[in-house]
């Protein structure tokens, strides 16, 4: 179907933080398959975990129980607020799994009707229906129907009607991510993460944080709330817990689970032997030490260049934010034809994103040498931008 808007580049093979067309053109990629390959292409380990699980058991549904679904269930929960874990294939069924889990909570403690989930303006959540709704983005909702009851959607950063949300005696969450992707890389103030936190409490109102871009260490820490030192009640992360290869969670305390009984919800390939030992290969490299150390070290050296950038190129760059290695750079530019040049005059991949900015998404353990290459081009892309602006 003709749905992909397709930029006229064929791939073929890649390595590290390399990409090469099939005419054997060698590019920059900070795309990382938009904030998702992240340990780079064809990581060792990821590779090994494929071929060694490959000749053992690729599927068998979750009718029998798989072994690698508790070793990378129990990986993740100790390294978060989360005490259960529902494996999917992708993030908007993490969603869809997250915005069924909150509302089946109200109905367990016999409140069906707590049914309204509050969304922010400039989200996205994936593109399944609740997915759509929760988000209300309407270039994904229109011509599908008549909205999802129960699903409303505010104005990032308004504190007067989210205040009016978690007041409503029919909310049951609000969803949002602490770090937008797709909508501008705009990050939610700590202290707004923080309050937030005591007026779910205040009215039985659950928190539901969608980190499948945000999360797995694209901050400088494992997941983005960690800067706020607070937790959702429901998490939906995918994207680097596979490294590339598909994998989505949705992860949950005990108490917010609670309607999430036998029958009450279920996938067919989520959770299979296969993107489980992926899934526990790159969950323990993007999780260590050595990687989120990293993140912060590169993310402290690219924004600093690219601050510099943005003062010798006014007429190009806007603004440059987001949090560690989830960067904006919003231009004067049209963001997408800027896509084209930093790719067809740097060779250098970069993400678009709302609000007319490209996002910078390289692997996490990109080098400082490697990061110096992307600022380079990046200018070499702004060069090229001031002359198709002053002609």
């Amino acid at each position: 179907m003709g749905v992909y808007n397709r930029a006229p580049l064929e791939v073929e093979r890649g390595q590290g933080v390399r990409l090469w067309s099939t005419d054997g053109t060698e590019y920059l990629d900070c795309v990382s398959g938009i904030s998702t390959n992240a340990l780079g292409h064809a990581h060792p380990k990821l590779v090994q975990a494929v071929k060694d699980q490959a000749e053992k058991l690729w599927h068998v549904s979750n009718i029998f129980k798989i072994p690698g679904q508790d070793a990378l269930a129990d990986a993740l929960c100790a390294k978060s607020f989360a005490d259960v874990v529902f494996f999917t294939n992708s993030g908007t069924e993490a969603v869809e799994c997250a915005l069924k889990t909150a509302r089946k909570f109200h109905s367990a403690n016999g409140q069906p009707e707590r049914i309204d989930i509050y969304g922010f303006d400039g989200s996205f959540h994936g593109r399944t229906y609740g997915a759509i709704n929760a988000a209300a983005n309407p270039s994904y909702t229109e011509g599908f129907g008549p909205k999802m009851e129960g699903f409303h959607q505010l104005t990032w950063g308004d504190k007067e009607a989210l205040t009016a949300a978690f007041e409503n005696p029919t909310t049951a969450a609000i969803i949002l991510e602490p770090v937008q992707g797709e909508g501008g890389c705009r990050a939610t103030p700590e202290e707004d993460l923080r309050w937030m936190r005591e007026m779910a409490d205040q009215y039985g109102v659950l928190i539901i944080f969608d980190e499948v871009q945000c999360g797995m260490g694209r901050t400088g820490k494992l997941w983005a709330h960690e800067w706020a030192g607070m937790t959702p009640d429901i998490m939906a992360i995918a994207k680097a817990l596979g490294g590339g290869f598909p994998i989505g969670a949705c992860l949950s305390t005990a108490e917010a689970a609670k309607g999430m009984t036998v029958g009450a919800h279920g996938s067919t390939f989520g959770g299979n032997p296969l993107a489980m030992a992926v899934g526990q290969a790159a969950f323990a490299e993007v999780s260590s030490d050595a990687v989120i150390a990293n993140v912060n070290e590169v993310s402290g050296y690219l924004k600093q260049q690219l601050h510099g950038l943005a003062e010798r190129f006014p007429d190009v760059i806007v603004e440059v934010r987001g949090k560690g290695l989830l960067v904006g750079v919003k231009l004067v530019p049209n963001n997408r034809e800027f896509m084209g040049w930093a790719r067809d005059e740097a060779r250098l991949l970069v993400a678009g994103g709302g609000d007319n900015l490209v996002r910078i998404l390289p692997p996490l353990n990109i080098t400082l040498e490697e990061a110096r290459e992307a600022v380079e081009k990046f200018e070499i892309a702004c060069e090229f931008a001031r002359t198709k602006l002053e002609a």
